[in-house]
Order: C-alpha cells, then sequence, then structure tokens
C-alpha cells in the first residue's frame, strides 16, 4: 500500500480521493476560490513522484504540462505507490530592503476630512485607512509590501513563491507558454496576490475597499503579463515590449504603465489604479528601474555598480553621469531549476557550506533537515570545491566522477550536468558586469561601491561569488548588499510624486547594451563559464 508524502509527512493512499483531499488531513494550505471545482486554478500543486499512481488530466487541467496537477482533480487512482506533492505558492526567506532612507510621503492617495482622493479627484468616502500596495513581481519570488500612505511607512512585508512556476521557470518558457494558454500567468498571479490582500486584511482588521493604489516593479515580462499585455514580442528579436516598440515610435511618452484594479481583478477598492514602473529597454524592466530608485545611483559620485541577482540578472554601471544597463539572461540554475538538487531560498534549502575535516558542514535555512540547496550555498559549495582542489576551473571533478556526495544522509549530491548549468548562469552575470566596465572604460579596482540586490545576494558569500567569477573582484568593504532593493524603490514611488516624475526621465537616459552584439560575447562567455575569478584588465582582454 502506497502513501502520500508532503514534507516529510506521510498518509495512507485509498483510491477515489483527490491530492487535495489529502492536503487537508496534512494541514497543507492549498489556495482554491471555486470551491474545488477546478475553474479557479489556483490550487496548482507539484507532483514530485507516483504521477502514475494520479488519474489522468482531465479538459480543465489541459493548461498544465510536466509534473504540475490540480489538486482537486488529481485523484488517486493506483494505491501501490507512493505520491509526493508540494504546493508552489510555497514562502521563501523574506528579504526586505538594508537601505535606510527617509521619505517625506506625498502619495497621489490622499484625504481632505471623510473624502479620499486619487491625484485630486474623489475616489471614495474615507473608511478608516489609506493603504497602498507595493510589489516586486519576480520571476520565481513575489514580494508584497502593505504601506500606510498617510503615515508613510510600511506595515508589513510579505513574500511567497511564484505560482506561474507551471509557465516554466525563466521568462522566455514565460512567453512561450503564455502565446499558448493566454491569460492563464496572469490568472495565478492575481490570485495569489488576492489571498495575501485577503490574509493582510485578516491580520490588520482592514477591508480591501482600504487599498487605493498598487505599485509594481517587475522585469518585462512579468509586468506586462500582469497587466493583461501581449509578450511574444519580447521573446523575439530586438526583444522590446509592445510597450516599448510604441515608445519609440512616439506613441507614447512614457513606459509606465496605469490600469484599474477592477480589470486587472485585483481585490482593491473598485476605483483604484495599478501602476507599472517604467521599463529601460528590453528585458532591463521596471525591477531595475525601481532600484535605481532605492540607490539613488544618479546622485552619487565615483564609479557606481548595480548588480541585481536573479532569474535574469540586470546590472547597472555609473560613471561620471553616464549609465550603461544590461540584462543578463541567467536563467534558474541558481534559483532552484537545472540543478538536481537545486531549490529556491524556503525552509529546508541548504544556505552555506564549507569543507572541514574531509566533509561537508552545512546550515539550512529554519536549521531543519536539508532538502535541497539554494543559490548561496552553491555558491559557496563549488567556491570549496575549487579551493580544496576537488574541481577544475571548467567544471571537471578532480576524480573524474559524474557526481560528487554533498549530504550523503539525505542523497544530496552535485553532479557534472548540475555544474555546466551553473557554469552557464555564472557566465551570463560575469558578461554582464565585465563588458559594461570595459564599456566604461574602468576595472573593477575603480569601482567605488557595487551595490548587491535581489533574491539569494544578500545572502552570499562575496568572497566566494568572487573566487568563481560569480562577480567582479572588487574590494570586499566596497561591496553593499541593499536587499530588496525592487520592493522598496516601489515602495518610495507609491509614497512620493517627486520619485515617480523622476523615474519616468530616468530610465530615458539610460545607455542600454545588448550583451549578444558584442563582437567577442561568445569569448567572453565562454572564459565566464570556467569558475575562476573575473579579469581585473580593463582593456577587456580575457
Amino acid at each position: 500500500m502506497g502513501t502520500i508524502i508532503h514534507e516529510g509527512n506521510r498518509k495512507q493512499l485509498e483510491t477515489g480521493k483527490t491530492v487535495f483531499d489529502y492536503a487537508d488531513e496534512l494541514a497543507v494550505q492549498v489556495p482554491t476560490s471555486c470551491g474545488r471545482m477546478g475553474h479557479c486554478h489556483e490550487c496548482v500543486v507539484e507532483i514530485r513522484r507516483g504521477m502514475d499512481a494520479l488519474r489522468p488530466r482531465n479538459p480543465v487541467e489541459s493548461f498544465l504540462r510536466g509534473n504540475y496537477r490540480l489538486a482537486c482533480q488529481a485523484m488517486i487512482e493506483n494505491d501501490g505507490t507512493d505520491v509526493e506533492f508540494l504546493p508552489i505558492r510555497r514562502k521563501p526567506k523574506i528579504l526586505s530592503s538594508t537601505l535606510e532612507k527617509r521619505i517625506d510621503p506625498d502619495p497621489l492617495v490622499t484625504r481632505r476630512g471623510d473624502v479620499v482622493y486619487y491625484d485630486g479627484a474623489a475616489v471614495d468616502r474615507y473608511r478608516g485607512h489609506l493603504f497602498g500596495i507595493a510589489i516586486d513581481l519576480g520571476t520565481t519570488t513575489v514580494v508584497m509590501d502593505l504601506v500606510d500612505l498617510a503615515a508613510g511607512k510600511s506595515i508589513h512585508v510579505s513574500s511567497f513563491e511564484n505560482p506561474q512556476r507551471f509557465g516554466g521557470s525563466d521568462v522566455m518558457h514565460r512567453i512561450s507558454y503564455d502565446g499558448e494558454f493566454q491569460g492563464e500567468l496572469q490568472k495565478a498571479a492575481v490570485s495569489a496576490i488576492n489571498h495575501e490582500i485577503l490574509e493582510l486584511g485578516k491580520r490588520f482588521g482592514f477591508a480591501r475597499q482600504e487599498i487605493y493604489e498598487v505599485v509594481v516593479a517587475a522585469n518585462s515580462t512579468m509586468r506586462d503579463i500582469f497587466f493583461k499585455l501581449d509578450v511574444q514580442s519580447i521573446g523575439q528579436r530586438p526583444y522590446k515590449s509592445a510597450v516599448e516598440h510604441a515608445f519609440l515610435e512616439g506613441e507614447l511618452q512614457t513606459t509606465s504603465l496605469l490600469e484599474s484594479t477592477r480589470r486587472l481583478g485585483l481585490r482593491a477598492n473598485p476605483r483604484a489604479k495599478v501602476y507599472g514602473l517604467p521599463l529601460i529597454a528590453s528585458h532591463v524592466g521596471a525591477d531595475t528601474a525601481a532600484d535605481l530608485v532605492a540607490t539613488d545611483l544618479t546622485s552619487q559620485d565615483g564609479v557606481v555598480m548595480l548588480v541585481d541577482v536573479g532569474t535574469n540578472t540586470e546590472v547597472v554601471v555609473g560613471c561620471n553621469g553616464r549609465l550603461l544597463t544590461a540584462s543578463c539572461p541567467a536563467g534558474p540554475a541558481f534559483e532552484g531549476g537545472l540543478v538536481r538538487f537545486g531549490m529556491p531560498g524556503h525552509e529546508g534549502a541548504i544556505e552555506s557550506v564549507r569543507l572541514e575535516d574531509g566533509g561537508f558542514q552545512f546550515r539550512t535555512i529554519g536549521n531543519v533537515d536539508p532538502e535541497g540547496i539554494c543559490g548561496s550555498g552553491l555558491i559557496d559549495l563549488l567556491a570549496e570545491l575549487r579551493r580544496h582542489d576537488l574541481m577544475a576551473p571548467k567544471g571537471m571533478f578532480a576524480d573524474r566522477s559524474f557526481e560528487i556526495p554533498v549530504v550523503s544522509d539525505y542523497g544530496i549530491t552535485l553532479s557534472r550536468e548540475d555544474a555546466s548549468n551553473l557554469a552557464q548562469a555564472k557566465a551570463a552575470n560575469f558578461c554582464g558586469q565585465f563588458i559594461l566596465m570595459r564599456h566604461l572604460g574602468v576595472g573593477p579596482e575603480d569601482i567605488d561601491t557595487l551595490y548587491l540586490a535581489g533574491g539569494f545576494a544578500n545572502y552570499v558569500n562575496v568572497r566566494n561569488a568572487i573566487e568563481i567569477g560569480f562577480l567582479a573582484p572588487v574590494d570586499e568593504v566596497r561591496v553593499v548588499k541593499i536587499g530588496n532593493a525592487a520592493v522598496q524603490g516601489a515602495r518610495e514611488v507609491l509614497l512620493s510624486r517627486e520619485k515617480r516624475a523622476h523615474v519616468e526621465a530616468l530610465v530615458k537616459d539610460l545607455e542600454h547594451i545588448e550583451l549578444e552584439t558584442t563582437p567577442d560575447f561568445f569569448e567572453v562567455f565562454v572564459e565566464g563559464c570556467q569558475f575562476k575569478p573575473m579579469p581585473v584588465s580593463k582593456t577587456g582582454e580575457t
């Protein structure tokens, strides 16, 4: 007799029951708003093993691929094998901004007496609160900041795994998926955000009608999907949003977006607005614009670099009033994809590794048993393998084996294929930093401040990242980890008309470098695939 498994907890299988039934028995929260009829598409779960034990997909699950199912429709047909499932809306380690800034609130949402105004127009009677929400809609993780617009301060920051993962782990796969199943990804994101709004309302005692504006920072693909726009042009040369095309042709004055919450399906005041920060160019999106707001990069002297690490890493380098930017398609290898035991930064992820007394010592998020390795742990592992000559710069293991054990008791390993995928992801980050510095004629020793933002970057061991060529070899004392700068930038724009106007103008002045069009891009990329420090030459010789 088989069992159904969730994070080590088990129940005996019975035919005729659904995965959702077992989620109830195991006290696992799986979202739904349609009474488990298969209409809302919110209860997507990942079937880690045992797909053959389930009834085949029915028509309402036709939008799903691979090992994803609707929990309410996935019925047990064969009770002779184990089934392991995992909801895709898990809560990652919350990453907030570490930048300490005071903002004088001047939001578009104001109150005079018993009337609430949006940009001078009356929209509602005063209900007791003036709230807004700043959102960083990442490819892997969604971060939401509930903001008191009257007081000008954050009330609560929450985060969860982006539920769009069933459409692919990177933006190119999401673009392809959205072309085939248009609207499903938007619905998934909105449903997850609405669920969080409901939870916040219960926790802090307010009604959704007291939310009057939402500001969204996201890469170009995530933002436009959220706003119900066709994203197919972003996946084809010259990789530009339909909004950017219209802007370049003079049809629009800005690449920012403004829409009603009602049209997008968000649970807020019926007359509330959703503002999407402006795009910069191509895949360099509104999240990078938010980073620039948070760091005040244009107001700083010297040579400054910003690296926002993620599935799509963005790099900005500034010098003498000139700002260059590039997008690095790193992919999901450091965020839970393409590595057999890779995983996002959730509880159970190995976040740090060191080699000691012939064995790997590690620490997991939550100090629980290890399930896999997240990005910071993978960087540590690679650095330790190189430091102790257990792996060559090109990723070959010293003993020529296909894989090496990391945590033998839990079967966690690193394979040659894993190392190859990590090398290519690292090379994308390498190229962005190296090529932009070369364009400006500066080297790592010239960087006065390197801001490290986003995702797992806040937990990365900087020395290890430099040693494997993940980061430019900037003196560690000049590296500043700033956490989730995108959600802070979104919050500042939510609170300040001046900040909003500033970022609208700023994005028009950035110079976008298309890395792939650099004449020696392939040579630089191949160099970047090696696990060794980045060259320090200003001439660009690799």
